[in-house]
């Protein structure tokens, strides 16, 4: 299981400062505190690729034979940022490779589609990456909420850390909630209404879940949400705990709820990654969690295309993720309002001839220039 960020971030209350709000509309409001920025020579191909390596060894570059990226933020309309990543990572060319999407709930089809794909061929090894740029525009609404990073995952039998469990329960809307036509550069987003068909579908999905599987609250020592902001995940939970729920259970559920945003609130939204970030940092963070214990989570596509799922923490599972993941906060560079709107949106323009070169990067991986419409990607290793 791994993460990467750009080297940049935002602090939320400059953001607010700049746009002449209360800066508790965002830290309060959305529990927000930093936001990730990604330059232009970072993006879901570079930042998928840094976070896979985190974790892969050259046996499993030879074990690999599925690729997938679930992101909303693609490179090409046609090419799979997936087979840009097979290559970077240098694995074993027998492998499919492909990109799903559904707003933010791509990576978790892609979940399904691996385990079933370990089910039919058990020693197989399947890389699933969540890679996105949230990005919504200067001043926007959703400007506060935006962010930039990816999750990776390696997905065999026997596994490490989480056991998947066959429980999925999946729902489809076909609402206009968030979209972004071809012909834009950022997202339509109907706020209020995201957050009341969110919460709806979170409701209704779970009590479908409860219905099917037997099992309600007391079964799970955490509940993990999509976080498009931190603050959307309390919502969920509290719209979902009955009066009068034991209050022990409701403390421990609260409590590894705000261990699970961690991550978030300093990072921002990363669409397809976001439900699977907030598990990651109550992984690494929690330190009540044991083998054996269940967690649930819920997937949020805009759209909509929701999903209740479980999986029993296996056993060491702590070994086997980081303990100091919050000194790589602290290294990132801190930016000027001044330096994040430039950054952030700073368009790609190629000449008459489809060529265009970027200033030098030298992070583990990133996109060093386009050629005849080519992106042309760079590894650099340390």
């Amino acid at each position: 299981f791994g993460l990467a960020i750009p080297e940049y971030f935002l602090d939320i209350e400059d953001l607010a400062v700049a746009r002449n709000e209360n800066a508790n509309k965002f830290s309060k409001g959305l529990l927000q505190l930093e936001m990730s920025v990604a330059p232009v020579t970072q993006d879901i191909v570079t930042l998928g690729a840094t976070a896979a390596h985190e974790f892969l060894t050259e046996e499993d570059k030879k074990k690999i034979d599925m690729i997938i990226i679930g992101t909303e933020t693609g490179v090409d309309q046609s090419k799979s940022a997936s087979v840009f990543i097979h290559n970077l990572l240098g694995i074993q060319p027998f492998a499919r490779s492909v990109e799903i999407k559904e707003a933010c709930y791509g990576a978790t089809a892609g979940l399904d589609f691996a385990k079933n794909h370990i089910l039919r061929n058990p020693d197989s090894y399947v890389l699933l990456i969540a890679s996105d740029i949230a990005k919504y525009g200067i001043g926007t609404s959703g400007e506060s909420t935006q962010g930039a990073g990816s999750c990776a995952m390696l997905i065999k039998k026997d596994p490490n850390i989480l056991i998947l469990n066959d429980d999925n329960v999946c729902q489809t809307r076909d609402i206009m909630d968030f979209w972004r036509p071809n012909y834009s550069p950022y997202p339509y987003v109907d706020g209020h209404f995201s957050t009341k068909q969110y919460l709806e579908c979170l409701e209704t999905t779970w009590e479908e879940y409860r219905k099917r599987n037997n099992k309600d609250l007391k079964d799970f020592e955490a509940f993990c949400f999509h976080l498009p902001f931190p603050k959307l995940g309390l919502k969920g939970l509290q719209s979902i705990v009955p009066k009068g729920i034991d209050k022990n259970l409701k403390e421990k559920l609260l409590e590894n709820l705000h261990t699970s945003i961690i991550y978030s609130r300093r990072i921002g939204n990363i669409y397809t990654g976001s439900l699977y970030l907030g598990l990651l940092s109550l992984l690494e963070n929690s330190t009540t969690l044991k083998a054996g214990d269940n967690i649930a989570l819920f997937s949020y596509g805009s759209g909509a295309v929701c999903e209740i799922f479980s999986g029993t923490l296996a056993e060491n599972f702590k070994n086997h993720l980081r303990n100091n993941r919050n000194e790589d906060f602290e290294k990132r560079k801190r930016l000027s309002v001044e330096q994040y709107e430039k950054m952030f949106f700073e368009e790609i323009s190629p000449d008459e001839n489809g060529n265009v070169e970027f200033k030098n990067d030298d992070s583990l991986f990133s996109l060093k220039k386009i050629e005849e419409h080519k992106r042309i990607y760079k590894y650099n290793p340390k």
